[in-house]
């Protein structure tokens, strides 16, 4: 079986980190990368055979690009802390790895808990996210959000990543609340300026989008309310966009 690492960045992750790291128990190397935890995080990840590294947050894409490179093998598995694999996905990589891949990197597609259900609909799900790489040929970039893996050949699975995305919805809000304001600063690193029609019509496309094109609808109430919440994000993104700008 080709050598596995297992990386997990990390801050605050006593939570959901146990069974992050259960999910993956055909690893032959396991890297936590903590950023600051004063919770259980690290007593976690040693009682689960971790190698745990504490280091200053450099942003999403450089603090993952770090963590693979304190990994011991080439092909690294990536999971956030709420993430595990599934039963299904776990036989399913263990199947890939009898021999080595051809391929640089590999996407999973990852389902969604939040609100007392799995949500498949208002572009949740499939939500393909590529987190098995061969490090020699795949890397993290180094965006400070929005991170993503960049490889050439990248194959596809089958079962998916599970997520347990929010803890409810003040811990969604405080997200959305800190991700458009790294949106904003990554506007302004793109040289973009405020548009007052984009302060007005993007959040209401991206409801629509969310809700109706992407059937959100089909999700019940948490449906809804996840494509208000993605719409107000779109609008606190380019109202604090305005903010930076007005006072700088």
């Amino acid at each position: 079986m080709t050598p596995l690492s297992l990386v997990v960045i990390t801050r605050n992750a006593e939570a959901h980190l146990d069974r992050c790291l259960k999910s993956v128990p055909f690893a032959s190397d396991v890297v936590v990368l903590d950023c600051g935890s004063n919770d259980r995080t690290q007593e976690i990840a040693t009682a689960n055979g971790a190698r745990v590294f504490e280091e200053e947050w450099r942003g999403f894409g450089p603090q993952k690009r770090r963590a693979t490179e304190l990994a011991n093998t080439d092909w690294v598995l990536n999971l956030d802390a709420d993430e595990a694999l599934s039963p299904e996905s776990q036989e399913e990589l263990k199947r890939l790895l009898i021999n080595a891949p051809a391929e640089d990197a590999f996407a999973f597609p990852r389902l969604s808990f939040h609100m007392g259900r799995w949500i498949r609909h208002g572009g949740w799900y499939p939500d393909l996210q590529v987190r098995l790489y061969d490090r020699r040929r795949a890397q993290w970039t180094t965006a400070p959000i929005h991170e993503k893996v960049a490889a050439n050949k990248i194959g596809r699975l089958k079962q998916p990543i599970l997520h347990w995305v929010f803890d409810d919805l003040t811990h969604q809000v405080n997200t959305n609340n800190r991700y458009s304001g790294l949106g904003a600063d990554d506007l302004i690193a793109k040289g973009r300026r405020f548009s007052l029609f984009n302060l007005i019509v993007k959040p209401q496309v991206k409801f629509l989008e969310t809700y109706i094109w992407k059937r959100g609808f089909l999700d019940g109430m948490p449906g809804f309310i996840i494509a208000v919440g993605a719409a107000y994000s779109v609008f606190l993104k380019w109202a604090k966009l305005w903010e930076r700008q007005k006072h700088s």
